[in-house]
């Protein structure tokens, strides 16, 4: 057969050009951008993400929770509630818990429609502040006087659903306790004592009918002072604290609450802890003025970011990790009140 030469270079030249346009790399895209988005309220409690939805309530002053996307976009507002504070979320993303300190109730809320679906009279005088799910029983922290405080639990398997009061039965809660849980372990609650210095964490087991044991506490001094926000890794093995002083995130076995097991340094005034859905990033933040307000680590330690939130100061104990740990929602204010409390978005690296 007959090939003539100009064919053939015509067919090498196709190929070397396949070739070389498949060899050349493709442009890296650019990391997405830190965002802040105004919102529609004077303060801030909290801020919890269910993936396509971002809550945010206003804290007992006022009767809003912000709804926006994923990006932060504002997309409604439940309005008219008795001061939300605490957000809580099912285990399926599909409730949010409210806590409803002044008209001593907890409203729950179809994430999806935004209708209220249910609502616990919590008792006269109680104010519950703070909200913890494990499996049927939903805790709450709640006190309105000075050594006033408590823990309380729903027993959300029965119908109608059953509140019960006074659980920690062998200490006292100078003010409304800090509570979180983990979400692979039912059997454990954490509680932390507020407006106190030297600060304490209640380590709890649940037994047979969400009986809370005697609880593990810490040393006098290692927790430090003025705590301001708790958390527990998925497993409910490792306890986390953010206290004032020391300027640093802590974390501790929750078996044995006497040294810590790693430190996340944050700068001044540590006020937020929050763990990534799967447990292995740790978001860490601070309301210190001028330097860095939230912080990305690995568990051991090690850091992976860090944001600033611009003037504004990062809210206590208002971080929260979106499902995919690709995000953390952040939630600032101006202590001037000059400019509105912000919802920030902050883009994270992989683990």
């Amino acid at each position: 057969m007959h090939i003539r030469k100009g064919t053939t270079r015509a067919a090498l030249a196709a190929l070397t050009a396949g070739l070389l346009t498949a060899a050349l790399p493709t442009p890296a895209q650019a990391a997405p951008a830190q965002t802040a988005t105004p919102l529609p309220l004077a303060t801030v409690a909290d801020v919890v993400s269910a993936g396509d939805r971002v809550f945010v309530s206003g804290g007992r002053s006022s009767t809003d929770i912000v709804v926006a996307s994923a990006t932060g976009a504002v997309v409604g507002t439940l309005s008219g509630l008795p001061g939300p504070s605490d957000l809580l979320l099912s285990a399926d993303r599909q409730t949010l818990y409210v806590a409803l300190p002044t008209a001593n109730a907890i409203a729950a809320f179809d994430t999806g429609s935004l209708v209220e679906s249910a609502r616990y009279d919590t008792g006269a005088g109680e104010c519950p502040s703070s909200l913890a799910l494990t499996g049927r029983y939903l805790w709450f922290g709640y006190g309105c006087d000075q050594w006033g405080g408590n823990i309380g639990r729903i027993d959300l398997g029965r119908q109608p659903a059953r509140v019960t009061t006074g659980m920690a039965t062998s200490q006292d809660f100078y003010d409304a306790p800090l509570l979180t849980a983990a979400s692979q372990n039912r059997a454990v609650l954490l509680a932390g004592q507020p407006s106190l210095s030297p600060a304490s964490v209640y380590a709890y087991d649940i037994g047979t009918g969400g009986v809370l044991s005697a609880p593990r506490t810490n040393e006098w001094t290692v927790v430090g002072s003025n705590l301001r926000d708790v958390a527990l890794d998925p497993t409910g093995t490792t306890l986390y604290t953010a206290a004032g002083s020391p300027y640093s995130v802590q974390a501790f076995p929750f078996a044995d609450i006497t040294t810590p097991s790693a430190t996340y340094p944050t700068g001044p005034y540590p006020n937020a802890v929050e763990l990534s859905r799967d447990g292995t990033k740790v978001a860490a933040g601070a309301d210190a003025s001028y330097d860095p307000d939230v912080f990305v680590f690995r568990p051991d330690g090690t850091e992976l970011a860090r944001f600033e939130l611009g003037n504004d100061e990062l809210s206590p104990g208002a971080l929260a990790w979106s499902p995919n740990g690709a995000r953390v929602y952040a939630a600032s204010y101006d202590w001037t009140g000059a400019r509105p409390v912000a919802l920030h978005v902050l883009p994270v690296p992989a683990a």
